[in-house]
């Protein structure tokens, strides 16, 4: 009787192509799975700010705007001495993208004035957060700096002062911790910085924040003295348009002792400029 022969390869065969079906379908599937949709993932990035450059800042405030801000200039006799006081002194600056500044500087018979104009483009350099609101941060950090009044109690010091005001406006003679109201004659110094309190400035002027200049703005007032020179009033407007932050300092100092500065005619005048000023950023 003849045997049939036996391969052995045939078995291994079938074995090795089971294995192989049966490793295939369990080795397939983390590639095919991982990372799903990894393709069509994008990170958001945040808007850029509206302004790329920023204007020259001495050529932004214009001849009779600084003729109201500083009236000594018209007093100067030599022309060459009046066209340099007319175009003031360029801050130090290593970007003038980025941050640029002018100040003026005149004294008169009556008084020492200082005018200053500095813009800041903010530009962030995280892509989850966009140039205007880095900007905001910024305002905001020099809003808190200034320690403005809280809006309840300067209208409760307002609602006290406006219930005298006559004697207090007209009375030169006598010293009120108010300070000198508007449009009123000069008082005796009081010595204490006017954003200290709400009642250190006249009716409606105290340190506040401007709902009508830019994308927001903030005003301080400050009166102070220095031994025994007169008093220095400091009026600061400062505002932000998208990306940039200007601030605005406005400062006069009176020869004559006891004569107070203005509060009312320094914040107009002040308030003008800054409205030309956002006016020019948004042309």
């Amino acid at each position: 009787m003849q045997r049939k022969a036996y391969v052995p390869g045939t078995a291994a065969l079938l074995a090795a192509l089971l294995a192989g079906c049966t490793g295939g379908s369990g080795g397939d599937s983390p590639t095919d799975d991982a990372n799903p949709g990894d393709a069509g993932t994008s990170v958001a990035t945040a808007q850029p700010g509206k302004y790329r450059t920023l204007p020259e800042p001495c050529g932004a405030v214009g001849h009779d705007t600084l003729d109201s801000l500083l009236p000594g200039i018209k007093q100067i006799t030599d022309p060459s001495q009046r066209d340099k006081a007319y175009q003031g002194a360029a801050s130090l600056t290593y970007d003038t993208d980025r941050k640029v500044g002018c100040h003026w500087k005149v004294e008169s018979a009556a008084a020492t004035d200082r005018l200053s104009v500095d813009f800041e483009r903010v530009v962030s350099y995280d892509n989850a957060v966009s140039d205007d609101d880095q900007a905001q941060k910024l305002f905001q950090e020099k809003e808190t700096a200034a320690d403005l009044p809280e809006p309840g109690s300067g209208s409760a010091s307002a609602g006290a002062s406006s219930a005298t005001p006559s004697p207090t406006a007209s009375a030169g003679g006598k010293a009120t911790p108010s300070g000198t109201p508007s449009g009123s004659a000069s008082g005796p110094a009081s010595g204490s910085p006017s954003g200290s309190s709400a009642g250190a400035t006249p009716t409606g002027l105290e340190p506040r924040t401007l709902p009508d200049l830019g994308d927001e703005a903030y005003l301080d007032d400050q009166l102070s003295t220095s031994g025994s020179t007169a008093e220095q009033r400091t009026v600061t407007v400062v505002f932000r348009t998208s990306n940039v932050v200007v601030t605005l300092q406005y400062e006069e100092q009176p020869t004559a002792m006891g004569t107070v500065p203005d509060s009312k005619e320094m914040q107009d005048r002040a308030r003008d400029l800054a409205s030309q000023l956002a006016d020019a950023l948004n042309s």
